[in-house]
C-alpha cells in the first residue's frame, strides 16, 4: 500500500485537489452559460424594445424572359408569334407602395402621395442593368410581400396639380405625362418592330386621360402583389435589398398574345390594344431575391 505516512498523506492530499479543480471547473463553466444566456437574453429584449425606423431599397431589373438588363436600341426579342422586336425607351411609373408584414399587417408607403411616394422606373437609367428606389422611415418589422401600384390611381391624380406638383414636373421632365387634363403615361414603350428585323417604329404609351368615369373609359392604373422568397427584415441597422425582376417578354406574349401592326403601332391612352397590353405587363414581375444587409 503506502510506504509511509507521508506517501498517503500526499495521494489524498492530491485526490482532494483534483476534487476542487473539477467542481470549480464545473462551476466557471455554469457561470460562463449564465453570462451569455443574460446576455443574449438582453440583447434580444433591448432588440424587440428598439423600434427605430429603417430603409428598404428596390432594385428593378428589365430583361426578356427573367435574363436582365436589356440594352436600348440593341437587346432583340422574338415574340411568341414570330415578331421581332427591341426597345429605345422603355419607362414605368411605380406608385403606392405597400409591405406586408407576417401577420398581414400592412405599411403603405406615402399611399396616394406622388410628390414622396411614385417613381419612374427609367432603362435609360439603369447602372449594370439595375434601376434603384430607395425608401425611407419604413417601421422596424419582418416583411413577406410588397405591393405596388403600375401607374397613378385615380385618387392621386384627382387630387390635382397642387397635390403633386413636384411628381408632375419630374413626369412631363421624363416624358412621362400628356397635359394636365389629359395626365400620366403610364407606361412608354418604343422601339422597332418587324418579322426577318425589327425595322418599323412603334410607341405604345399607356395611360388613363384625365376622371375615367366621367370619359366612360378603361382604368389602367393595376396593382400587383409579390411574395418574398425569404423575409425582408427592416430595423435600424439592416436595410434590406429587394431585387424584382421584370419580364418585358410580358409586352406581347403574355396571357394574350400580340402582334404590332400598322393599326396598333402608334397609340396613347387606353384602347383595347393598351388594355391588353396593360394586363400582360401586371404579370411581368417577380421578387427574384432579398438581401438584409
Amino acid at each position: 500500500m503506502f510506504s509511509t505516512f507521508k506517501e498517503y498523506l500526499l495521494t489524498k492530499l492530491k485526490k482532494s485537489t483534483m476534487k476542487i479543480y473539477k467542481y470549480l471547473s464545473l462551476f466557471f463553466i455554469a457561470l460562463t452559460l449564465f453570462s451569455f444566456s443574460s446576455c443574449s437574453n438582453s440583447r434580444d429584449e433591448d432588440d424587440s424594445q428598439d423600434t427605430t425606423p429603417g430603409n428598404i431599397q428596390i432594385k428593378f431589373e428589365n430583361g426578356f424572359n427573367n435574363l436582365g438588363d436589356i440594352v436600348l436600341n440593341q437587346t432583340i426579342q422574338t415574340s411568341s408569334l414570330g415578331q421581332k422586336h427591341n426597345f429605345s425607351n422603355l419607362k414605368y411609373i411605380v406608385s403606392n407602395i405597400t409591405l406586408i408584414d407576417d401577420n398581414g399587417n400592412e405599411f403603405k408607403y406615402n399611399e396616394n402621395n406622388p410628390d414622396k411616394g411614385a417613381f419612374i422606373v427609367d432603362q435609360a437609367d439603369a447602372v449594370a442593368g439595375i434601376v434603384y428606389l430607395n425608401l425611407n422611415g419604413i417601421p422596424k418589422n419582418n416583411y413577406k410581400k410588397i405591393r405596388f401600384g403600375l401607374g397613378i390611381s385615380q385618387n392621386a391624380y384627382l387630387l390635382g396639380m397642387d397635390g403633386q406638383a413636384e411628381f408632375w414636373n419630374r413626369a412631363k421632365q421624363k416624358g412621362m405625362s400628356w397635359s394636365w387634363a389629359a395626365g400620366y403615361v403610364f407606361v412608354k414603350l418604343e422601339g422597332k418592330y418587324g418579322t426577318g428585323s425589327p425595322g418599323t417604329a412603334f410607341m405604345n404609351h399607356t395611360g388613363n386621360m384625365g376622371k375615367v368615369t366621367d370619359n366612360n373609359t378603361p382604368d389602367l392604373y393595376r396593382e400587383i402583389t409579390l411574395n418574398f422568397p425569404t423575409t425582408a427584415r427592416v430595423t435600424g441597422q439592416i436595410r434590406p435589398s429587394i431585387h424584382i425582376l421584370a419580364d418585358l417578354n410580358q409586352f406581347l406574349s403574355g396571357d394574350k398574345a400580340l402582334m404590332l401592326s400598322s393599326s396598333n403601332d402608334m397609340m396613347m391612352g387606353s384602347s383595347q390594344h393598351l388594355v391588353d397590353v396593360t394586363n400582360n405587363l401586371t404579370k411581368m414581375f417577380k421578387v427574384d431575391h432579398v438581401h438584409n444587409d
